[in-house]
């Protein structure tokens, strides 16, 4: 027998090009979770397969967390005021104090919010009577997309109108008297702000307020307005097992979309399912609760500490945009995950007047959350802010201060978390402002002094209002939050 070797070299040559077994021959695979035992390069038993859909399913319940933060964020809102205030679908909370305000993530302490959280499914679609006046105001879909801004960013442009709400599968009216906005989730966030410094004009603007469903817009009943008078409630998202519990009630309420289709894939081994019920067994539910535990961990991480190119407003200072993606959360090629996360893990709701490029309209949001040495903010410690008398804001400026593990207005005895432009604070001859952070105020500086509280790290936010050219183009600098030294 004669060797062909024409055919010998062929042979070797496909050899050489078939790749290699990653595990040939090895007896164990070094691993990030540990030393993985093998058997021909495969799993090596039954408890090896176990350990490794235990590591697949923990991976994904906490990758689950992060992309879960818009919607859980809204849910646990919708949830906590209508549990704790009574608030119904047409109803509207009005928030003003700082102790209304602590169940917000970040919310500001300077203008009221006005708010509600109506169900499309059950009010058919809605209508928005909204009043001519000076206001800030949106509706966005339950994963915080903005759908429509209202008053001087929206169409009416402060000049007021009624706006129509459709939700998914919903016939659009045929009207020519209303703004007609779609909506791909049933539920819905509708809110605004009243930017006039005038209270009774305020008082007046909250009251023309109007919603109802269009199929009794002949007959509307009255918009009932809640305060909440001191009952405790909160929109942070929950921790733990409850997280999902959260999770799995809106998704049951709202349609699956498209570009989700794979993260729900992930859930399903862990018990969430659209138009399943919600039983998961201890395992699913140790997983569930750790991947909140991590997943959380990684948000502060992403929104403390972002490492997203061209955060820093100007590369001089630890002044942070606080808003890095677009409101509708998308990018040219993908969708903005990490981008949206920093935002609702410790914020809440985007319009597109909150990222306006105009000069003059809408607000600019800037975040620290580290002093000028780079450290975290110390409750315990005291610290200085000189804001310059050129702040670029057409209406107003504010500094507010927030408790880092709830992401909610500072919790003092003083129920202090503000300062602003607006406010009684002393002025420097020069037209800046010094402002003051820590547990016991400086001697002669009290009227501008936020209180904070030892034992918490906080953060800062710094809210332009009406930003102007000079914040847009960044030749306007914001020193930064510095410690006071002895």
């Amino acid at each position: 027998m004669t060797t062909n070797w024409k055919t010998t070299a062929a042979a070797a040559l496909l050899l050489c090009s078939l790749p290699m077994a990653a595990f040939a021959g090895e007896s164990v695979a070094k691993t990030p979770m540990g030393d993985i035992p093998l058997a021909f390069g495969l799993p090596a038993d039954t408890a090896t397969i176990g350990k490794l859909y235990d590591e697949m399913d923990f991976q994904r319940a906490t990758q689950a967390y992060i992309w879960a933060l818009p919607i859980v964020g809204f849910a646990e809102w919708q949830a906590s005021t209508r549990n704790a205030l009574g608030a119904a679908d047409t109803d509207l909370v009005i928030y003003e104090s700082v102790k209304d305000k602590l169940g917000i993530l970040t919310a500001n302490a300077t203008t009221p919010y006005i708010g509600g959280f109506p169900d499309l499914s059950k009010t058919g679609p809605l209508v928005i009577d909204y009043p001519k006046g000076a206001t800030a105001g949106g509706v966005g879909d339950f994963w915080q997309r903005p759908l429509t801004d209202l008053g001087e960013t929206g169409p009416d442009k402060g000049e007021g109108g009624k706006y129509l709400i459709v939700g998914p599968g919903q016939d659009v009216p045929d009207t020519k008297d209303y703004t007609v906005i779609q909506s791909p989730t049933n539920n819905v966030f509708f809110a605004f702000r009243v930017l006039d410094p005038d209270p009774a004009k305020g008082k007046a603007l909250i009251e023309a307020v109007k919603l109802y469903p269009f199929a009794k817009r002949d007959n509307p009943k009255p918009t009932k307005l809640i305060r909440p008078e001191g009952r405790a409630w909160s929109q942070v998202p929950p921790r733990g097992f409850a997280y999902w519990e959260r999770l799995n009630d809106i998704v049951q309420r709202e349609p699956v979309m498209e570009r989700d289709r794979m993260i729900m894939a992930m859930l399903r081994p862990l018990g969430i399912e659209k138009d399943q019920p919600f039983n998961p067994d201890e395992r699913q539910k140790k997983f569930l609760t750790d991947g909140a535990t991590m997943g959380e961990l990684m948000a502060q991480a992403n929104s403390f500490a972002t490492r997203e190119p061209d955060a820093r407003y100007r590369p001089d200072t630890n002044w942070d945009y606080v808003i890095m993606f677009d409101p509708f959360q998308e990018a040219d090629g993908y969708s903005q995950l990490d981008q949206r996360a920093k935002y609702f893990y410790e914020a809440v709701t985007t319009t597109k007047g909150m990222v306006t490029k105009t000069p003059g309209v809408g607000q600019a949001y800037l975040g620290a959350h580290r002093d000028a040495d780079g450290n975290w903010f110390d409750g315990g410690k005291s610290y200085q802010l000189t804001v310059p008398g050129d702040a670029p804001a057409k209406l107003f400026w504010s500094v507010t201060v927030y408790d880092s593990l709830t992401r909610v207005l500072i919790d003092n005895p003083q129920q202090v978390a503000d300062k602003s432009s607006r406010a009684d604070i002393d002025k420097n001859a020069d037209g800046s402002y010094d402002l003051y952070f820590g547990p016991s105020a400086p001697a002669d500086h009290a009227k501008n002094w936020i209180p904070t509280i030892p034992g918490k790290a906080w953060f800062a936010y710094f809210r332009l209002y009406g930003p102007l050219q000079p914040y847009f183009d960044r030749s306007w600098k914001l020193p930064d939050i510095k410690a006071v030294r002895g």
